[in-house]
C-alpha cells in the first residue's frame, strides 16, 4: 500500500510568523504554489497561509490602490496575523488512501505532513494527487 511519504512534497518553501504578507505573496508567485507552511525556529509546524488567505487580506481592486501602495501595506502585515492555525496534519506513515479521503471529505487543499514532535516533513496537496492520477492513466495507456 502506498503511504503519504510516497507522494508528499519534501522540498518545501516555508515562512515564519514574523515574515510579512509581501514575502508570502512573492513566494507564491515565484514558486507557483498555493500553500505555505509556517514554522517556528525549531522547524515545527505552527500554521498555514494559503492563496485565499492572502486574497482575503488584500484591499479590493475596487479601492483603486496602486500595486506599490498594496506592496507597502503587505510589507507591514506579519503572516502570523493571517495564518490559519489548528490545521489538520498527517503522518508520513499514514496510508495515502486515508489522506485522499481527508482531502476529499473535508475539502482541504493540502495536508501538512509532520512527525511526532510536530516537525514539518512535507506537504501533500491536491496537485500531488493529480500528478499521481496522470501517471496512472499513462501507465494504463501502455
Amino acid at each position: 500500500m502506498l503511504k503519504v511519504s510516497d507522494l508528499m512534497t519534501k522540498e518545501l518553501f516555508t515562512l515564519n510568523s514574523e515574515d510579512n504578507l509581501k514575502m508570502a505573496r512573492s513566494l507564491m508567485d515565484l514558486q507557483r504554489i498555493r500553500h505555505i507552511p509556517i514554522v517556528n525556529d525549531k522547524k515545527e509546524f505552527i500554521g498555514l497561509i494559503t492563496h485565499r488567505d492572502i486574497l482575503r487580506a488584500t484591499i479590493s481592486q475596487l479601492a483603486d490602490i496602486d500595486p506599490s501602495t498594496q506592496g507597502e501595506i503587505d510589507a507591514g502585515i506579519p503572516v502570523g496575523e493571517i495564518m490559519q492555525t489548528g490545521i489538520k496534519t498527517i503522518s508520513a506513515d499514514e496510508l495515502l488512501k486515508e489522506a485522499a479521503y481527508l482531502l476529499l471529505n473535508h475539502k482541504y487543499g493540502c495536508l501538512p505532513v509532520v512527525n511526532e514532535q510536530n516537525g514539518l516533513e512535507g506537504i501533500l496537496t491536491e496537485a500531488d494527487f493529480l500528478k499521481l492520477t496522470i501517471s496512472l492513466m499513462e501507465a494504463l495507456e501502455k
